[in-house]
């Protein structure tokens, strides 16, 4: 399934790309009613439903043209949302300064507080190398945590 996700994304970048639009996340799963493609786009100032629709006539062109995927599936094309996942070094730098959650998937101390934990929230404040940085919400100290350790990271909402 790996390969498939991975054969898709190779197509359709190259589109997205002309349209603007940056691809954040890409799931192709099996859900109750069959299989789901969904795509989840973003720009600068945000992504609207039109161009979403847009997006979505385009891929579902180019995989009809292409026949990548050997099931019958559903296409969904949507925004990240508020609370946009972060997967690459650069989009925590491009959300530095903003609120966020990071799930580790072993628990660490970064902090040397001695107590190993998996999630930390706080500010972003940037990239250093492989390492993201991170102010801690609570205690306020700046963490450092490796990018390949980050099993799952987000955005938050915050008042």
């Amino acid at each position: 399934m790996a390969n498939v996700v991975d054969k898709i994304e190779e197509l359709v970048e190259p589109i997205l790309a002309e349209l603007n639009f940056e691809l954040v996340d890409l799931q192709y799963q099996r859900e109750q009613h069959g299989w789901v493609l969904r795509f989840f786009l973003d720009k600068d100032g945000g992504i609207n439903l039109d161009e979403c629709a847009a997006a979505s006539r385009e891929i579902s062109s180019l995989l009809d043209v292409e026949d990548v995927i050997p099931t019958a599936f559903n296409l969904e094309v949507s925004s990240p949302g508020l609370e946009r996942p972060l997967k690459k070094a650069k989009d925590f730098e491009r959300f530095n300064g903003k609120p966020a959650k990071i799930k580790t998937d072993i628990a660490i101390d970064p902090d040397s507080s001695g107590k190993n934990r998996k999630t930390f929230l706080g500010t972003l404040s940037g990239v250093d190398g492989d390492e993201v940085l991170l102010q801690l919400k609570k205690g306020g100290a700046e963490i450092r945590i490796e990018i390949q350790q980050i099993e799952k990271a987000n955005l938050i909402f915050e008042f």
